[in-house]
């Protein structure tokens, strides 16, 4: 518990007077948070409040329209393209689809990224990608495709292939989706896992209340109505302490 303590003191991402949207349609309006090392961060909200597009801003997929993205005190948007490159190259992602490739086994699919930006011999990236996928409980299932595993496991596999090259933040879009109450509290179990253990940060957009009580360790609360956030700090906090009606309806879902 003392280590957990001595992650969060070090500041990772930092957000300050962020604007979002597309072209002269502003999504959202002066985002400010700040993501600790370590913390199980959530984005959350009801549909259409931006968490998707939060989540394209932080990554590198899309420009803000003003504001400041700072990771460990660099302006990532306004880097030189060969820092920006740099500093995404220590993020692994989760897709709400997995996407893994179809048509590549999944010791294929763990291995592309490490083919891709390392230097390392075929026998160090097998043993590499043998020791990513048993950390995520698929040990033996190098050789499967993913039209040969199930839902869970397909989460599973993609999460091995985002922790490939060792990130320092783990971004997930809806990890839960899809799945049924039993794999997405496996789900759950490892992202609590690799947080605790690694000093892994994470940051994920869901609406699912069981993975946001279970992981969450801070969070923020986007409201399309006001076209800003409404609310931040850790979930079960809010739940408890929070007299903001949307939060409110939100995390209980009308039943308080």
């Amino acid at each position: 518990m003392e280590q957990k303590k001595d992650f969060q003191k070090e500041v990772k991402i930092k957000v300050r007077n962020l604007d979002m949207g597309y072209g002269s349609f502003v999504l959202m309006q002066n985002l400010n948070f700040t993501i600790d090392k370590g913390d199980v961060f959530i984005i959350m909200g009801g549909s259409g409040c931006g968490k998707s597009t939060l989540l394209k801003v932080l990554v590198g997929l899309l420009r803000p329209l003003g504001g400041q993205v700072l990771y460990d005190g660099i302006n990532f948007w306004e880097a030189e393209p060969t820092d920006r490159d740099r500093i995404m190259q220590r993020f692994g992602i989760l897709y709400q689809s997995g996407a893994l490739w179809s048509s590549m086994t999944l010791a294929e699919n763990v291995a592309l990224p490490l083919e891709q930006y390392t230097a390392l011999s075929e026998d160090n990236i097998a043993e590499l990608v043998s020791l990513k996928l048993a950390l995520v409980g698929l040990g033996g299932f190098e050789e499967f495709y993913p039209s040969e595993i199930s839902g869970g496991m397909k989460k599973r596999a993609a999460l091995a292939r985002a922790m490939a090259l060792d990130p320092d933040i783990l971004f997930f879009d809806e990890p839960s989706a899809g799945l049924d109450p039993v794999s997405a509290r496996l789900l759950d179990d490892l992202i609590i896992e690799l947080s605790e253990s690694l000093g892994t940060t994470i940051v994920a957009v869901t609406h699912e209340l069981p993975s946001i009580f279970a992981i969450g360790t801070n969070s923020i609360f986007l409201d399309a109505e006001t076209k800003t956030m409404i609310a931040s700090g850790d979930p079960k906090r809010l739940l408890a302490e929070s007299k903001d009606p949307k939060v409110v309806a939100f995390l209980t879902r009308g039943r308080k």
